[in-house]
């Protein structure tokens, strides 16, 4: 089965808005199953061109400014900067709720957002945190980066086999309800790696970060980095985007 996945390139866009988008098409996809199934359940057939037949999946990629977010498991004492300090540099600062700790958004960060129902693909988040990491280890090759993984850590990260000596490339963190997925990856790609000064990356004191342009040497072409990435999700998801 193909599924179809509305495909949206949001540029430069702040923060809270972008999550709105994401709350608002979340919940359209929940009460759009609920009401198939209170359908079903009656008897009722669902005509193709009624909204309960829309297609049940989104991808936002998009860059925002200057940002740290979070996690509800998070602690809040791994933002070192002071409040001041983010003031000063225009650094803005939301807790919110997906899984993982704090992070830092910003321009040059290629940061993706599938709003999945994951029943129309898997219902195993463990195996869709993996297709996610496994698509960025593919863009990363296609530059001639090799990443990986590190057991018990999610994310992706450049020499994974050097312990104390990886250093992450790209962040996950997710929310999951009734098998609807938001949130997603922040991908460092021109990431001007200075701003995670600011915060301990993901509660980890121990592990550097990185982004694609460092690793190979000069700037790279934002759009073909995320074309690829595109690229790499729609075959690994088999899912149609429709732009």
């Amino acid at each position: 089965m193909t599924r179809r996945v509305r495909f949206q390139e949001l540029g430069s866009s702040s923060y809270a808005p972008t999550w709105a988008i994401q709350e608002e098409l979340m919940q359209g996809i929940i009460q759009r199953k609920i009401a198939r199934r209170n359908a079903n359940v009656e008897g009722a057939e669902v005509p193709a061109d009624s909204d309960l037949a829309l297609p049940d999946s989104h991808l936002l990629f998009v860059e925002h400014p200057h940002v740290l977010t979070l996690g509800k498991t998070g602690n809040a004492s791994h933002v070192v900067a002071t409040e001041e300090h983010l003031a000063q540099l225009g650094v803005e600062y939301f807790p919110i709720n997906r899984g993982g700790d704090i992070t830092y958004h910003g321009p040059g960060q290629l940061v993706g957002y599938p709003i999945l129902d994951l029943e129309q693909f898997y219902t195993d988040i463990g195996k869709y945190m993996r297709m996610l990491e496994e698509a960025i280890i593919l863009t990363c090759r296609d530059f001639g980066v090799e990443t990986g993984r590190i057991e018990g850590l999610t994310g992706v990260w450049v020499n994974p086999e050097l312990g104390l000596g990886a250093r992450k490339i790209a962040a996950l963190g997710v929310k999951c309800s009734r098998w609807v997925t938001m949130h997603g990856f922040a991908f460092n790609v021109n990431t001007d790696l200075h701003f995670f000064d600011l915060i301990v990356p993901c509660g980890l004191q121990d592990r550097g970060v990185t982004s694609l342009a460092k690793e190979c040497g000069h700037p790279i072409e934002f759009e073909k980095a995320s074309g690829l990435l595109k690229q790499h999700l729609s075959d690994l998801f088999e899912w149609n985007l429709i732009e």
